[in-house]
């Protein structure tokens, strides 16, 4: 193999691909690139068998072929080379060869024929959206989502389609998050479980993307395509839980406040928060307050009262601050609404004017 690349293009493709190549002593080479020259173009791959990565940039290609190589070292010292602009590869006998003007590098190769293969998915039967909707569906349901629980389906984004949107959904049993994005193209699958991991990782690889992604489903792999990039990633066999059950069809107080102003007060009162986490959120219709009370017994405690709109009846409960505050990033309107349905009950999160994003959190034991 020898090519000629533009230094910005391979180090971007290197740090994608980089992400997903994994340590697996078992299996040496999952922590290499396989870096692949044919045509016009180089195909930078990456694999840790849970998720597959493959991504083309445009080279000047004088003799096609292939080689693997050492994920990190090679990445790492391309994003060294700060003054380079253009990068010379060539394969001799079991090394790569990386020439710049200002430096000449040799690293050893990996056996390329045992590197994985990236499953194809048929592009016949996928749909498009754009990435940024994707991705910001993602964003807006992961945190709820489960880390290394023994129920998979929990440890999972679930990917909905529902008449004219895409339903993105997370829970782990304590909060729940639902986002609901619209699309044009229908897609032709009811539901999918994407790992939570996996979900993480789709959204650094494609976290500034502006193109169209075609998304095609297998039975047992989801296929993400947009600009140059292919990412493969395994789905969770099973039925995500039936949540709708448990939202509350009825409330018996609101809140309506402005989300800056929450923040603002929950600044003051996380400096108090015990070890527990623990906020006592109290509503009082008739003196028309809403107060966030914090107590830490080695420190002291905190009484703030926030601007707000409180209708209903009265009511102290309390919530973990991490899972009352999570959903913030996730509500696009200025203005939040907080919907209770009795001490005990789970709070439902929504932004004022949205219906496109509803979050509901468990209240924890009274004490």
């Amino acid at each position: 193999m020898k090519i000629e690349c533009v230094k910005e293009q391979l180090e971007e493709a290197l740090g994608k691909a980089d992400k997903i190549a994994g340590k697996n002593s078992s299996l040496p080479i999952l922590s290499g690139f396989l870096l692949e020259a044919e045509g016009s173009s180089l195909i930078v791959k990456s694999t840790n068998l849970d998720i597959g990565l493959s991504v083309t940039i445009p080279v000047k290609v004088t003799e096609p072929g292939k080689v693997a190589v050492p994920a990190h070292v090679t990445s790492a010292f391309i994003s060294s080379l700060m003054k380079d602009r253009t990068i010379s590869f060539a394969t001799k006998d079991q090394v790569l060869e990386i020439k710049t003007a200002s430096t000449k590098t040799s690293i050893k190769t990996l056996p390329a024929d045992e590197f994985p293969v990236i499953p194809e998915i048929s592009e016949d039967s996928a749909f498009s959206m754009p990435v940024r909707d994707f991705i910001f569906g993602i964003r807006s349901v992961i945190y709820a989502a489960a880390t290394g629980s023994i129920k998979p389906e929990l440890s999972s984004i679930a990917v909905i389609h529902e008449g004219d949107f895409l339903v993105f959904a997370a829970t782990d049993s304590f909060r729940l998050a639902e986002k609901k994005i619209r699309i044009k193209k229908m897609p032709h699958f009811k539901q999918i479980l994407i790992p939570q991991k996996n979900a993480l990782e789709i959204v650094k690889i494609f976290d500034r993307g502006e193109e169209e992604m075609d998304i095609s489903i297998s039975e047992h792999q989801i296929a993400l395509r947009s600009g140059g990039i292919y990412l493969t990633s395994r789905i969770i066999e099973g039925t995500f839980p039936d949540y709708r059950q448990i939202i509350p069809k009825e409330k018996t107080s609101t809140v309506t406040l402005l989300k800056q102003d929450l923040v603002n007060s929950l600044r003051t009162s996380l400096i108090f928060s015990d070890s527990f986490n623990q906020l006592t959120l109290r509503l009082s219709p008739e003196e028309k307050t809403f107060e966030i009370e914090s107590k830490n017994s080695t420190i002291g405690e905190n009484v703030h009262k926030v601007d707000a709109v409180v209708e209903g009846k009265g009511l102290s409960i309390n919530v973990n601050h991490r899972y009352f505050t999570d959903c913030f990033q996730s509500v696009t309107t200025d203005s939040l609404s907080l919907a209770f349905t009795g001490p005990a009950k789970p709070i439902v999160i929504t932004g004022v004017g949205d219906a496109s994003f509803l979050y509901l959190v468990m209240p924890m034991n009274q004490s």
